[in-house]
C-alpha cells in the first residue's frame, strides 16, 4: 500500500423509497484515529457500524463524518402539534402584555421546534435491515472516496520526502568532503593551537596528559560519527518511503533523530563551510518533519 496522506474530504448522495440522503466525510491530520459522527435522529443505531466501517479503512486522522437523510417531499405526513402552538401563543400573550413587546406573528411561532411535526410511517425490521444496509454501504463508498483523496495527496508527499531525503544524503556527502574534517587535518589543527597556545609558557606540561587531553579534543571535533548516523537515518527513511502503507509516526520519530544529530555537527563545526552544511541540514530536516506530521 501506499504512502498516505491524512487529509482528504468525499461526498456521496442517494435515494431510498422516498428520502434521500447524503454522506460526508472529512478527514484532517490527528496523532490517533478520532471519528466524530452527526447521524440524524432514529439512526443512532448506524453509530458503531459507521465507526467499525471507518478504522477498518483509517488508522489515523480526525474524522468529520455526517449524514442527512430528509424526505424527497417534506410535506408529506406533516401535522401542527396544537397543544404545543396554543401553549406558545398563550406565553407570547403574556410576555408581551408584561414586558410591552410586539406579539410573534404565527409564521414565527410555526418555525419554533416541535409545533410541526413530521408523521413518520413506520417501518418492519426488513425495511429497516434494508435501509441500514444501503445507509452503511453508501458510508463505505464515501470512505472510499476519502481514502483515494489522500493516497493521490501521499503520493505527491511522498515525492516531496525523498527529494527531502536525497537532500538530507547529498549534504552529508558534502560534509563528509571538506578538507578540513578530515581526521589528519583535525589533528594538525589541534597540533597547531596547542603549539600556540604553549608558545613561550615556562609551565612544564606532561607530555602523556597533552596526547590525552589532544585526543579528547580531536574525539569532540570529530563529526564522523554523526554523519553515519544521518546516513543511516537516510536509509531508513527511503526504506519506509518505498515499504509504503501507515508510515507517519516512523517517520516523525527519524525527523526528530535526524534534528538531533544536525544540532551535534552545528555545535561540532569548528570552520564556516561546516557550519553552513549544519545550517542546511536543519533547514531540509524541519522541512521534512513539517511533511511528515500529514503522513497516516
Amino acid at each position: 500500500m501506499a504512502i498516505a496522506s491524512m487529509t482528504g474530504f468525499a461526498r456521496v448522495d442517494g435515494a431510498w423509497q422516498d428520502y434521500r440522503w447524503t454522506w460526508e466525510v472529512k478527514s484532517v491530520n490527528g496523532k490517533g484515529l478520532d471519528v466524530r459522527m452527526r447521524l440524524p435522529q432514529g439512526l443512532e443505531i448506524l453509530d458503531i457500524p459507521a465507526r467499525a466501517a471507518i478504522a477498518a479503512r483509517l488508522s489515523r486522522g480526525n474524522v468529520n463524518c455526517s449524514l442527512q437523510f430528509d424526505r424527497v417531499n417534506p410535506n408529506a405526513g406533516v401535522q401542527v402539534n396544537h397543544q404545543v402552538l396554543d401553549n406558545l401563543v398563550e406565553a407570547a400573550k403574556q410576555a408581551a402584555k408584561r414586558h410591552g413587546l410586539k406579539k410573534p406573528r404565527i409564521e414565527e411561532l410555526l418555525e419554533l421546534r416541535g409545533v410541526i411535526e413530521v408523521k413518520e410511517t413506520g417501518l418492519n425490521e426488513e425495511q429497516q435491515a434494508e435501509r441500514d444496509r444501503l445507509l452503511l454501504s453508501g458510508l463505505s463508498e464515501t470512505v472510499d472516496g476519502v481514502l483515494g483523496m489522500r493516497l493521490a495527496e501521499g503520493r505527491k508527499m511522498s515525492e516531496v520526502l525523498r527529494d527531502q531525503v536525497r537532500t538530507i544524503s547529498d549534504l552529508v556527502a558534502q560534509a563528509r568532503a571538506i578538507p578540513s574534517q578530515q581526521p589528519e587535518a583535525v589533528r594538525d589543527r589541534l597540533h597547531k593551537q596547542i603549539t600556540d597556545l604553549l608558545n613561550g609558557s615556562s609551565v612544564p606540561i606532561d607530555a602523556d596528559r597533552l596526547a590525552q587531553e589532544a585526543a579528547y579534543l580531536a574525539v569532540k571535533a570529530d563529526v564522523r560519527e554523526e554523519l553515519d548516523r544521518l546516513n543511516a537515518h537516510v536509509t531508513a527513511a527511503t526504506e519506509l518511503l518505498d515499504k509504503g502503507g501507515p508510515a507517519g509516526r516512523k517517520l516523525d520519530f527519524l525527523a526528530q533523530e535526524f534534528g538531533r544529530e544536525a544540532n551535534t555537527v552545528c555545535s561540532k563545526a569548528s570552520d564556516s563551510a561546516l557550519s553552513r552544511i549544519g545550517l542546511d541540514l536543519k533547514a531540509v530536516i524541519d522541512q521534512f518533519r513539517e511533511q511528515v506530521q500529514n503522513i497516516e
